[in-house]
């Protein structure tokens, strides 16, 4: 009876320690990646997009972590906090190399406390008024917003975002009086844009697509040097009589400060693998997005030379710190 006991019992041993390494893989931490932005916003449906690709390319799951606020400055000092040891990481836009020319102080340094991995791409930025507005091109709607000076409003998903500068550039080239209100993300933006709360704003493409579809929101053009593939119909606001009109927006994964190298190479290769699947690149093409990864030196060169044409920019139109 003993031995049979013992025998059980060995077994029993047995078993569990061959399950152990299983379980042990259903139990594996998550991957941190913090978007300092709002839910529905451009970013954010381009990282959810290679969400289920990232997290085999990284062999582990993926847990995106929206947190808003601030032009993004909240989501990045969370990111910047974060241990360099891999396990957080991050994706910022445009706003990142914005912000130290818009706010009078900042709890982080844009360039110094980061470790940049990769430069992933660019996504287009479309300009759109409510459909009460009466224009259909550009040139209308300057004609409109010139009838009322200082009665209309242009929204934006913050003070100093790209998407803020997007629209004061444009009042600036049209030499139209309007003022500008900002939200607290995109998602509140697009509520009172559509509910004709305020008459235009810049979003970028990927996050209204279905907006322009059901016509809740009407384009007038995008902000960019040529028309999006995704939306080849929509022309440019500089062929429309604004050549100097001309605003990109870009997205980039960093980690905190002092990552070291093997976790920047990893990171790297699988956020170039997951936007090489088929599935991935197929939802890029028709978000509008263009993808093309750069290599981590190249990136540190990119934000150091993107903040000093983006103050130029701030400067040009006059934005005053907050």
């Amino acid at each position: 009876m003993n031995f049979s006991i013992e025998r059980h019992i060995r077994l029993a041993c047995l078993v569990l320690a061959c399950a152990l390494p299983t379980a042990a893989a259903f139990a594996q931490t998550p991957l941190r990646v913090v978007l300092p932005v709002s839910a529905g916003s451009g970013v954010d449906t381009i990282v959810r997009a290679i969400q289920p690709a990232l997290a085999r390319a990284f062999g582990q799951p993926v847990a995106i972590e929206n947190m808003p606020g601030a032009g993004g400055v909240i989501g990045t000092a969370a990111i910047v906090k974060a241990a360099p040891d891999g396990n957080t990481i991050g994706v910022v836009s445009t706003n990142h190399v914005i912000n130290p020319h818009v706010f009078k102080s900042m709890p982080f340094d844009s360039i110094n406390d980061i470790t940049p991995i990769s430069v992933l791409g660019g996504t287009p930025l479309v300009l759109l008024v409510n459909p009460k507005v009466p224009a259909k091109n550009a040139r209308e709607l300057v004609e409109f917003l010139k009838a009322k000076p200082g009665a209309y409003h242009y929204a934006s998903s913050g003070n100093g975002t790209v998407i803020h500068l997007a629209g004061a550039m444009f009042a600036e080239e049209a030499s139209v009086d309007v003022r500008h209100i900002p939200y607290k993300g995109v998602g509140p933006m697009l509520i009172d844009l559509i509910g004709g709360q305020v008459e235009f704003g810049v979003v970028a493409l990927p996050a209204v697509q279905g907006h322009l579809k059901s016509g809740a929101l009407r384009a007038i053009g995008m902000t960019g040097k040529t028309r999006a593939p995704a939306a080849p119909d929509i022309p440019t606001i500089a062929e429309q009589g604004l050549p100097g009109y001309e605003v990109t927006a870009w997205f980039a994964v960093i980690g905190p400060a002092k990552l070291p190298a093997e976790q920047v190479k990893r990171i790297h290769s699988a956020f170039v693998a997951a936007f090489a699947t088929p599935e991935v690149k197929e939802a890029m093409d028709k978000q509008g997005n263009s993808i093309n990864p750069t290599t981590p030196e190249v990136a540190a060169q990119f934000f150091r030379s993107e903040l000093a044409r983006y103050g130029a920019l701030v400067r040009k139109l006059g934005l005053k710190p907050e």
